[in-house]
């Protein structure tokens, strides 16, 4: 298995020198660093990397516009975001911008490592602190009418499959919940995905709570 080539992109550079030791991993390579989103795009042109792990506020070009220009020209490179930014809205807004994860800068190094992994296998990371976060901010807004199974298109078991993921159910705890298989509930997510025109789990979840689809969250 070949190793995860990542690019580190943060203003400050006592943070990527301490990142690259941070991520002393056998399957983890830091392929280049750069200051802000622009020097990062200077060196996609370059080089091939498999993640980019970014800041949010950065000088010339912030995290956002980068990870929308990243999803836009280099969509085998995924995004993840590293930062101390832990605002409901800059959350959101990165997800939309096509993060495939969140993190903030008081995670483990496990936590990291994990992240990056799970992210370059197509999959999607937010610690348990950023799910909370968007939740509470969400909490504060008012809600939505509740639109009907009709309105939104979604099964009986893509409901089921959507309360479950709200809950932070793994996969298999799914499966095991509703006696159906890891590949079935694997297809009712990427159903979900196309449906609601969510990039990912996190966005499922706010999905779910602007839409108030759900008595309990």
């Amino acid at each position: 298995m070949s190793d995860i080539k990542i690019l580190l992109v943060d203003d400050h550079s006592m943070i990527r020198f301490g990142l690259k030791s941070f991520l002393e991993d056998d399957a983890i390579v830091v392929a280049a660093e750069a200051k802000n989103g622009v020097e990062a795009l200077e060196l996609l042109k370059e080089i091939e990397v498999d993640v980019v792990v970014t800041d949010i506020m950065m000088p010339e070009m912030d995290g956002i516009v980068l990870t929308q220009k990243i999803t836009q020209e280099y969509p085998d490179s995924k995004v993840l975001a590293l930062t101390m930014m832990n605002e409901s809205q800059n959350i959101k807004r990165m997800l939309n911008a096509g993060a495939k994860g969140y993190l903030l800068k008081d995670c483990t190094q496990e936590e990291l490592i994990n992240a990056i992994k799970m992210v370059n296998n197509g999959g999607s990371f937010y610690s348990n602190d950023v799910t909370q976060i968007i939740m509470q901010g969400l909490g504060t807004k008012p809600k939505q009418k509740k639109r009907t199974v009709k309105d939104i298109a979604l099964t009986e078991r893509e409901l089921e499959v959507l309360h479950l993921i709200c809950k932070e159910k793994t996969n298999a705890e799914i499966a095991e919940e509703l006696f159906i298989t890891l590949r079935t509930v694997e297809a009712h997510k990427r159903n979900l995905l196309e449906k609601t025109g969510c990039k990912n789990v996190a966005g499922l979840v706010l999905y779910a709570i602007e839409r108030s689809l759900f008595d309990d969250l």
